[in-house]
């Protein structure tokens, strides 16, 4: 099986070990990988801006760049579901564009959901071990392609990892890419609610697999001196199956007892169920 990185710009620029991790998950798994060099942005904040005509033209560059690719795999849901949900509207018309962006978005996946809806992956059968308290940042953009508990179900087959659920899981974190810009006082409330709610679970490790989003909560956790630390699934994945060092030492990884909160809903946006507690 052959799988294409798209790394996305906010990763490549501030997280790339994330990338990193995703190759090297990927190609324990028995995946051919590589990286096509001519990508660029997916034209996600154009979009967002309504600048659709510089929108396309980025969006043409990808689909000429991923077209000889097997699979597309992102680690950010966001810029998945940029691909998957806008580029066939771009092209609405254009016969001979709107098939292959719709062709694109069929093979595009974010990682965590490529890992369990084609590879299938069980963690438990590879021994699999990390050992740390974690909650998780459940983004927005997940739920547009149809993620929900995904990367929960594979942080359970990671032995030794304890998840702690997050009161309001479904609730943005303030950053939309440009609403964070253009509507900050609105953004800031909005993520300090997310330290609150992340603070109340006690663990000492956040799981984001959206780079904006971890940009947006992490600094927001450092202004309010919260204390937590940020890792991508992917990482801790690769760090569970010796694929690359502990970034955090485990002793340093276990909850302060918990805050209770509320009942976590059982739906979102009509996807269920969402996120087990």
């Amino acid at each position: 099986m052959k799988a294409s990185l798209f790394i996305t710009c906010l990763t490549d620029t501030f997280y790339p070990r994330s990338g990193i991790a995703v190759v090297k998950v990927l190609e324990h798994l028995g995946c051919e990988v590589d990286f096509p060099p001519g990508q660029t942005c997916c034209g996600q904040p154009m979009f967002n801006n309504g600048f659709r005509d510089d929108t396309r033209d980025l969006a043409k560059r990808m689909i000429e760049v991923f077209e000889h690719s097997q699979f597309v795999i992102t680690p950010s849901g966001s810029c998945a579901a940029m691909i998957r949900d806008y580029y066939p509207d771009l092209f609405k018309g254009d016969v001979a564009w709107e098939r292959a962006a719709t062709e694109f978005a069929a093979k595009t996946y974010e990682f965590v959901e490529f890992l369990v809806r084609v590879l299938k992956v069980d963690l438990k059968s590879l021994s699999a071990k990390w050992p740390g308290d974690v909650t998780y940042h459940y983004s927005c953009h997940l739920r547009g392609i149809g993620i929900t508990d995904e990367a929960v179900r594979v942080m359970k087959q990671i032995d030794g990892l304890e998840y702690r659920a997050m009161e309001k899981i479904d609730q943005c974190c303030g950053f939309g890419g440009t609403f964070a810009m253009k509507y900050p006082q609105i953004s800031g409330s909005m993520v300090r609610e997310k330290v609150e709610c992340i603070q109340k679970t006690g663990a000492p490790m956040v799981v984001s697999n959206d780079a904006g989003c971890t940009m947006n909560i992490s600094g927001a956790c450092n202004r309010m001196n919260a204390g937590v630390k940020f890792q991508s699934l992917a990482e801790i994945i690769a760090e569970s199956l010796g694929l690359l060092d502990r970034l955090n030492p485990p002793e340093t990884l276990k909850a302060t007892p918990a805050t209770p909160g509320p009942a976590m809903p059982t739906s979102v946006a009509g996807v269920s169920p969402l996120i087990p507690t």
